[in-house]
């Protein structure tokens, strides 16, 4: 027997709302580690989704860098 599917949370509209929203929840994260206050086995769950949310706020701030350098080549304008 199938499972039901769970519904799927939507992705934020754009890159800049996706960046903000995993920071804020990175920014969580490290907070409730640095309380101390948990177990070996939830703190590691909270670890690999920190490192999960920190390789997409890299990804999107190397896709921002990117995109400044592109605006300020010299060709840029043409």
């Amino acid at each position: 027997m199938a499972k039901p599917s769970s519904p799927q949370p939507e992705a934020p509209a754009d890159p800049v709302s996706q960046f903000e929203d995993a920071m804020r929840e990175l920014e969580e994260i490290v907070q409730r580690m640095e309380r101390g206050d948990l177990r070996l086995e939830e703190s590691l769950q909270l670890f690999e989704r920190g490192m999960a949310l920190s390789k997409t706020c890299r990804g999107s701030l190397d896709g921002a860098e990117l995109r400044v350098r592109k605006l300020l080549e010299p060709d840029a304008d043409a």
